[in-house]
């Protein structure tokens, strides 16, 4: 592992009036940008868990 830490991206000030979008609104149109993405990792992650559970409940059954 390298010895650099790591640094939390910054954000240029805006020239217009507007005020800086929050992260939850950037996520969001970042979701809705990159749609069979976020699709694609919300199924496998269902399934995960879904295993994970049958997984579990038959070892401890």
């Amino acid at each position: 592992m390298s010895d650099t830490p790591i640094e939390a991206p910054t954000t240029q000030p805006n020239s217009s009036s507007e005020p800086q979008a929050s992260y939850v609104k950037l996520a969001m149109r970042n979701m809705v940008r990159k749609r069979g993405t976020s699709l694609k990792h919300f199924f496998l992650t269902t399934a995960g868990l879904l295993a994970l559970l049958v997984g579990l409940s038959y070892l401890t059954r």
